[in-house]
């Protein structure tokens, strides 16, 4: 139940507005001046009508002490000589609302409700953002991580452009998302964008969008990624596949903060911070010509490089921790134990798949392993190269061979991994991908480096 504080001087609106709201279910406390309504937001009221007029103090000064106070509490003001001046001023110090007396109680009880939706709204997003950064955050111990946790915080609360490099499952996204959450702008949105999953001829749709009838199959007007992103931040992943001509309009874009849809000569602007990523050596793309020097230059204003697993393998066991616990929860299980041994035997692999290949292991782990403890047995049967768990295209034994390196029994079970998954899903690539937990051009870049027509 929701409790009011009324501050007002006059006795029958303190009668009325508080017979009014208990009739609803309100609980109310009343304050006959600024400062006893000041002392009694110790009882932690959940609104607060405040009148203007006050016989002690004004009621513009305790709105602007009541919200230094407590930032998010509601505060309606109300006052029988209002004026546009007056209103405008209570609006910038923080108030929700503003009532002219004689008051409607049909009315204040509409804008008390309304003023308690929309804080209950807040809170459920806070609440909601605070999970979702449970769920997204950066883990680790290692010296590594250290760093990148340092180099966050010390250019998530700038302006300035970041550029993430890593290989695929390093968790660029992860970091992109600390720096939006970590700016000024988390209460703004983060759009995200994948460059490489969107074939050329649409990618300046995506990012600027259209009007309608722009081209064939535009049947209507559409944002893009960067309206979508106004007043957040853009997250452009696997920024070195975009094509060349793309690069010059999104150069412009970064320069001038203005852009025009497709089929429109409407030239709009956007506040927009962009944070890029990529797997791959920009230098070296620049060289071969792939590559804007320019945009490069101008995305790479703050650079931020993660780590492969494998360089930071005394963050396994946590990392396994975490995604364990998530496997449980996510697959409907009891919750499992990994062994010290079995963490032991985690720390072996090289993860040539990172972060992401540890996550999808743990998750095989909880749905094969019927015990509830996970032994070292179990994870070099069913995570590790070589074990008997895994299906290899064909049903073949084992591609553990001492004569071989480990680089090609890597590649000679990953090429049997995508056999296998494209031979379930009919040579449907888009399917296999996603069954692989892979990207679509991933995918296509794997196949090509395999061999796998």
């Amino acid at each position: 139940m929701a409790t009011v504080l009324i501050i007002d001087d006059e006795q029958n609106i303190l009668v009325t507005l508080a017979r009014a709201l208990q009739l609803e279910n309100y609980q109310t406390e009343v304050a006959g001046s600024g400062k006893l309504g000041l002392e009694k937001l110790g009882q932690g009221p959940d609104l607060v009508l405040l009148d203007v007029m006050l016989p002690d103090l004004d009621g513009l000064d305790v709105l602007a002490q009541i919200h230094n106070l407590q930032p998010e509490l509601p505060v309606i003001m109300m006052s029988g000589h209002a004026t546009v001046e007056i209103a405008v001023k209570a609006v910038q110090l923080g108030a929700k609302d503003f009532l002219e007396k004689p008051l409607s109680s049909e009315k204040v009880l509409v804008t008390v409700a309304n003023a308690l939706a929309l804080r209950r709204l807040a809170d459920e997003n806070k609440t909601l953002r605070t999970l979702a950064g449970m769920h997204s955050r950066m883990l680790g111990r290692s010296r590594a991580m250290q760093t990148i946790a340092e180099q966050i915080q010390l250019v998530a609360p700038s302006q300035g452009r970041v550029l993430i490099t890593g290989e695929n499952g390093t968790g660029k996204e992860l970091v992109a998302r600390a720096v939006h959450e970590q700016s000024d702008r988390r209460d703004g949105p983060f759009v995200k964008l994948n460059c490489a999953a969107v074939p050329k001829e649409l990618i300046e749709s995506e990012l600027f969008g259209h009007e309608k009838g722009a081209f064939t199959g535009a049947h209507q007007s559409r944002k893009g990624k960067f309206e979508l992103a106004d007043t957040g931040s853009l997250f452009l992943d696997e920024v070195g596949d975009m094509p060349m001509a793309m690069q010059a309009k999104l150069l412009r874009v970064l320069q001038e903060g203005e852009f025009e849809r497709v089929g429109s000569g409407e030239t709009r602007e956007v506040d927009v911070r962009v944070i890029a990523a990529t797997n791959q050596d920009l230098a070296a793309a620049i060289d071969a010509e792939r590559f804007r020097r320019d945009l490069f230059y101008r995305l790479n204003v703050v650079p931020i490089s993660l780590p492969p697993l494998r360089q930071r393998r005394e963050d396994i066991p946590e990392l396994a921790a975490h995604f364990l616990i998530a496997a449980c929860q996510h697959n409907n299980k009891h919750t499992k134990i990994l062994t010290s041994e079995a963490l032991k035997a985690l720390a072996e692999h090289d993860y040539p798949g990172n972060v992401r290949e540890l996550k999808n292991g743990i998750e095989r782990l909880v749905i094969m392993v019927p015990a509830e403890e996970i032994s070292a047995a179990d994870v070099r049967r069913w995570l590790l190269p070589g074990g008997a768990g895994p299906a290899i295209a064909g049903g073949g034994p084992s591609i553990y061979s001492p004569d071989k390196q480990l680089r090609d029994m890597v590649a000679e079970a990953e090429r049997g991994f995508i056999e296998k998954a494209l031979k379930d899903c009919e040579g449907h690539v888009t399917n296999a991908a996603r069954q692989l937990n892979l990207e679509r051009s991933h995918l296509y870049k794997k196949m090509k480096a395999l061999g796998i027509k």
